[in-house]
């Protein structure tokens, strides 16, 4: 059974049975150590590492859920939803906090002053988390994952999440909400207050992060991306640079204030 797959990997995903079988990366080894400790320390949060198949790809647990894929349901529009995602982000740093990821080798890492010695998901979409009766039970495709901070995960999921990003390119429920729903997800993960200070300079760097990944995966020729960027009615990084900074509300919302 074909699965929908991330943007790289469109197409390449199957289920067989009660396992996902996906195509390895050079860092794919990093990541089946990360999904080990996960396995390890108890979170249920992620799919198990089960091995490697007769054709070369990556053998994972299949986890029963629906992933949200556009047209969003409203179920999963709610602050209810919003909730379980930050309760479920929370869960999976606290797993992740003794994982030691020096002895691998990772893809590439957030911007330096969003790195740390923890190993941050990095793609936070809403297709890569699973819901199972309106609530996020687990995270999904861990391509991206590699060392940085749980203020960058924040960051990238309130960025999607949210979403905060300006009202023109809202078109479902969450349009006009982005200061309550913020202030909900910070508070449900449980951000310090220097944390939430710098929240949006955070998210700023995040978009511009993953707009040059998107631009560096068209360079070497993933036609994929090439599509996806067609497609896409991106927001231009100094449009949304200025949105960020024009909107001091959110920037308050997020201390509480």
């Amino acid at each position: 059974m074909l699965l929908p797959g991330g943007i790289a990997n469109r197409g390449k995903v199957v289920r067989v049975g009660d396992t996902v079988r996906r195509p390895q990366r050079d860092t794919s080894p990093a990541a089946h150590a990360l999904l080990r400790h996960l396995e390890k320390v108890g979170f249920d949060g992620a799919p198990r590492f089960l091995g490697v198949d007769s054709q070369g790809r990556e053998v994972l647990s299949y986890i029963p859920g629906t992933p949200v894929l556009p047209p969003y349901p409203d179920w999963a529009l709610t602050e209810e939803a919003l909730d379980s995602v930050a309760t479920l982000l929370r869960s999976y740093h606290q797993a992740v906090a003794h994982f030691d990821p020096t002895p691998h080798t990772w893809p590439p890492s957030p911007p330096r002053s969003m790195v740390g010695p923890l190993v941050s998901h990095n793609d936070l979409n809403l297709d890569n988390i699973v819901f199972r009766d309106g609530r996020a039970v687990a995270l999904i495709d861990f391509d991206l994952a590699s060392p940085g901070s749980r203020l960058w995960d924040v960051a990238c999921a309130a960025r999607l999440w949210v979403p905060l990003r300006p009202d023109a390119y809202i078109t479902d429920a969450r349009r006009g909400h982005a200061v309550q729903r913020l202030r909900l997800f910070v508070g449900s993960y449980g951000l310090d207050r220097d944390e939430r200070s710098r929240v949006l300079t955070a998210v700023q760097q995040n978009q511009q992060w993953f707009f040059e990944l998107v631009e560096w995966h068209i360079a070497a020729g993933h036609r994929a991306f090439m599509k996806y960027k067609k497609a896409e009615t991106r927001i231009p990084p100094a449009k949304y640079a200025h949105w960020l900074s024009e909107n001091q509300e959110i920037a308050r919302a997020t201390l509480g204030s």
